[in-house]
């Protein structure tokens, strides 16, 4: 099970880091990834990490934004978001998946957070 949160409420700018916290195993060896959904729009991925190397991978819209990064022992991984927009206002969600590689389709994760709420005001 994952538990998302450390969404709310932003300026333009601003900064926020949201965490999703697995009970239960979650193998350093699997990806972890985010996806976001705006009001009206599909889900899209955000930012993904690869299980045992780490490397990561990233929408062209929050490159260079927001940083993705993980803490095995905790079982645990965070999403920095630095330099908000108003754009960035979406339901974030947390997945893990059992393949080592993220991919930036929700077909490839199979564990799924709940979602924490995340608003830019202009």
């Amino acid at each position: 099970q994952l538990q998302a949160y450390g969404g709310g409420l932003v300026q333009a700018g601003g900064s926020l880091r949201l965490s999703c916290a697995a009970s239960g195993r979650i193998f350093s060896s699997y990806a972890m990834g985010w996806f976001r959904q705006a009001p009206g729009k599909e889900r899209e991925f955000v930012a993904g990490i690869r299980g045992n190397v780490g490397s990561t991978s990233y929408a062209d819209s929050v490159k260079g934004r927001f940083t993705i990064s993980r803490d095995n022992a905790k079982n645990t991984n965070y999403l920095q978001m630095n330099s908000l927009k108003p754009e960035d206002t979406a339901v974030y969600y947390c997945a893990v998946s059992t393949f080592s590689s993220p991919r930036a389709t929700m077909s490839h994760f199979h564990y799924w957070g709940q979602g924490t709420l995340v608003t830019v005001s202009s």
